[in-house]
């Protein structure tokens, strides 16, 4: 296309050229194959993307499980007292002092120590006579109590010291329980027995609806451990002389916990962590 000459020295014709000039530009970047303007390549189909996490790619699967353990006691744990009646109070409370302090120091001497005896009952009461109907109750003496509870550690030896103290002058014996010091052992084998638990738990449901048990997400206590709590059971501590017989038993500790674990598609094969097709988060 061939355009007549203008002279440049008009500046109405100079702005008519390059107005012109413009918009034969434009019209050229828009025409396909001028090479002035060029579309941005397509996508490849095999483009690098984000693999689904678990909690996109899976189900998750959440169970509790419960064990329990059994240990020995090693801490027999009784209270021990002493009750007198006299005709004054005084004299109650006197002739009490002087059993519970025989008592005391008969402990003392069985071996226990002074923070394994503590006073738990200190009482004093009228004795009185209802018998008169209509009448006031009519006061003839009082009666005095000590109790101490105690703790010994030698359970073996429990019922000789019973014997023992009832000869110096205890005569109210009840509340008998059983501990042990150190339950730690017993708490981390019901927690082993937990999980396992567990896992047994998941592995069932898992199969029971089609599914195959992934890795463990999430592992946690339930910061409540029940007991420990006297189970019965035939041995027996006695000594020799055949004293007071007393039944030691045993103790049972609980432990629960909560798991997850992922849920995959029953299928066999198998990645590096035994998961099959498993996806792994970022």
């Amino acid at each position: 296309m061939a355009f007549p000459l203008i002279p440049l020295s008009n500046p109405a014709a100079a702005r008519m050229l390059t107005a012109g000039a413009l918009a034969l530009g434009l019209t050229a970047a828009a025409l396909p194959g001028t090479g002035l303007a060029q579309e941005a390549p397509a996508p490849r189909g095999d483009a690098p993307h984000h693999h689904k996490g678990p909690r996109h790619g899976h189900a998750l699967l959440s169970v509790t499980g419960e064990g329990q353990a059994h240990t020995a006691p090693d801490i027999a744990h009784v209270s021990v007292g002493v009750s007198t009646r006299a005709e004054t109070a005084a004299e109650a409370m006197s002739e009490n002092a002087a059993l519970q302090q025989a008592v005391i120091d008969q402990l003392l001497a069985e071996g226990l120590e002074e923070r394994d005896i503590q006073t738990t009952g200190l009482n004093l009461s009228p004795i009185q006579d209802h018998s008169n109907d209509g009448q006031p109750p009519v006061v003839t003496g009082y009666a005095a109590h000590n109790m101490v509870s105690i703790r010994v550690r030698d359970i073996d030896a429990l019922g000789p010291v019973l014997d023992r103290l009832v000869e110096t002058g205890a005569n109210e014996i009840n509340s008998i329980s059983f501990s042990r010091e150190d339950m730690t052992e017993a708490e981390n084998e019901a927690r082993t027995n937990a999980i396992a638990s567990a896992q047994e738990r998941a592995e069932v449901m898992a199969a029971a609806a089609g599914k195959r048990l992934g890795r463990l997400v999430s592992l946690s206590d339930s910061q409540q451990i029940d007991g420990p709590r006297p189970v019965m059971m035939q041995a027996m501590a006695r000594s020799a002389d055949a004293s007071t017989p007393v039944q030691a038993g045993e103790l049972s500790v609980s432990a629960r916990v909560s798991a997850t674990y992922l849920l995959l598609d029953d299928e066999t094969g198998g990645g590096a962590d035994g998961d099959g097709g498993e996806e792994q988060p970022e």
